[in-house]
């Protein structure tokens, strides 16, 4: 209390022009404060869309390994494996442009795509009971549980991020500095092909 009556009584023996260069002060300190904010919650949604990124590339490397167990067991699948090779090229393909719904949107064709592999393979208890297919069953559910997760955090980074450039008064700061809303990365949850790993 000592404290806030000594700063009211040093204000009351100041001019104006004092005072505004302490109003000015404050609000450059803000300023400054507000972007860094700003960006240090940018660059963690682009750590963590990276972090999905990897997990994406991993899932994409496992596929034709997975493509292959199945074309053994059922080579005239010949519909379903093809569904697969395009879908993960186009997601291949649509993730080198960045643009986040679009990448989502290739991934939950993939996803229906692998799922539609999965369905095959249950019509193959050999293939089901090979080590090789329930290895490379297990890494992709492995994936599938990163991407996830990665996700999650993506999402909740990017709310934080978006829920402070829309408050006021940062939106000002936000705006005259360049700062934009992001994309959340949204994949159907009903479309996820999670393979289940039974023993």
């Amino acid at each position: 209390m000592l404290f806030f009556k000594e700063i009211v009584g040093k204000i009351d023996h100041m001019n104006t022009t004092q005072i505004a260069i302490l109003i000015v002060a404050i609000i450059v300190v803000w300023a400054v404060f507000t972007y860094n904010r700003l960006v240090a919650l940018r660059n963690r949604a682009k750590e963590a869309f990276s972090d999905i990124d990897v997990q994406l590339k991993r899932r994409y490397n496992l596929i034709p390994n997975l493509l292959e167990a199945v074309k053994g067991y059922a080579a005239h699948e010949k519909g379903v494996f093809e569904a697969v090779t395009k879908a993960r090229a186009n997601a291949l393909l649509t993730e080198q442009s960045g643009n986040i719904k679009n990448i989502a949107g290739a991934e939950n064709m993939l996803t229906g795509a692998l799922k539609s592999l999965f369905a095959v393979a249950e019509n193959y208890p050999d293939l089901k009971a090979s080590s090789n297919f329930m290895e490379l069953q297990r890494e992709l559910r492995d994936t599938e549980d990163k991407i996830q997760a990665s996700r999650r955090f993506f999402n909740t980074t990017v709310m934080t991020l978006n829920t402070m450039i829309q408050g006021f008064p940062m939106v000002l700061v936000a705006k005259t500095l360049g700062f934009k809303q992001e994309e959340f990365f949204e994949i159907e949850e009903e479309e996820k092909a999670v393979p289940k790993v039974s023993f």
